[in-house]
């Protein structure tokens, strides 16, 4: 800017101003961030309270029949685990929104990861527990002495450690900090959580996405056997769409920029946290409620 006619040198504003449209003097830049009053954050947080209200009732219902054949069948504890850890992933977006935090940068990441890590084991020890459960009743198999949720249990908590053992690391050598980036808009200030580590975000990123993947395989092996008792249909379109968005969501992140990045990572974990949510217990409760003749012993022995 100059405020002196013909001047033959122009002065530099500083990184937190612009020049004005006469480039007369030097005004504050405006600040940009995904926040609760821009339309996209209140969409985004509105979806993700309905959401997890929906898995608070559906783990309502859960346990409310808890005792019927269709909530027994498919290891009603995992199920509950599952839903619990489906509610705190809709609602570890809401870390994502609003101006950026120390707290907040420091948790966001790693919040999402051990949540998601939880859902997705959850999903790959529901799956193994069906095929176990199948091949156990062949005669002679020694498969009997894994039937039951101990191994289940044991599963969750094994992939869960892994995945707390990288955000630990990632916290205690490269932990993510807020920061103000005055160069990618020369309109704006963009505040953004800087992650600091790209390798230990995509080790998180990679980890879930391999417990998907394991989760899909074992779903697709498991889908011909009975019906009834199975879910590893519904678990398979789950994972498929869930590797689906995962596998999409990397180029997208990797060519946005501030809040777009934000947004991008927020539509999905809402999306694939959707998928398992729908394709897992939407169909549960459509024979709780509007089917309950299949909800009892004999169908199901039968077929």
């Amino acid at each position: 800017m100059s405020n002196i006619t013909d001047a033959q040198r122009c002065m530099k504003c500083s990184k937190y101003e612009k020049s004005n449209t006469g480039r007369t003097s030097c005004i504050p830049r405006d600040i940009n961030y995904l926040s609760y009053g821009d339309q996209l954050g209140a969409t985004f947080s509105s979806i993700s309270v309905t959401f997890s209200i929906s898995c608070a009732v559906i783990l309502g219902i859960f346990i409310k029949y808890r005792e019927t054949p269709i909530v027994r069948a498919n290891n009603r504890y995992l199920s509950c685990l599952l839903l619990i850890s489906l509610m705190l992933c809709f609602l570890c977006t809401l870390l994502f929104i609003g101006r950026p935090t120390q707290i907040c940068c420091l948790l966001r990441q790693v919040t999402f990861g051990i949540v998601f890590t939880i859902s997705v084991s959850s999903v790959l020890a529901k799956t193994l527990t069906v095929i176990i459960a199948f091949n156990a009743t062949k005669p002679g198999s020694k498969l009997k002495k894994y039937v039951g949720t101990q191994l289940a249990i044991i599963l969750v908590i094994v992939c869960s450690l892994v995945e707390i053992v990288i955000s630990a690391v990632w916290l205690a050598f490269n932990p993510p900090f807020p920061e103000a980036d005055t160069l990618s808009d020369p309109d704006y200030i963009i505040l953004l959580c800087n992650e600091c580590s790209d390798f230990f975000f995509f080790c998180i990123i990679g980890y879930i996405g391999t417990l998907a993947l394991l989760s899909f395989i074992a779903a697709f092996l498991a889908k011909d056997f009975p019906d009834r008792f199975n879910e590893a249909k519904n678990i398979t379109f789950s994972m498929l769409g869930f590797c689906s968005v995962w596998g999409a969501f990397v180029p997208a992140y990797l060519s946005s920029k501030g809040s777009r990045m934000v947004a991008v990572e927020i539509f999905a974990i809402l999306s694939s946290s959707a998928g398992l949510l729908g394709c897992i217990f939407i169909p549960k409760c459509y024979i709780i409620f509007l089917r309950p003749e299949l909800n009892t012993k004999d169908p199901i022995v039968r077929k």
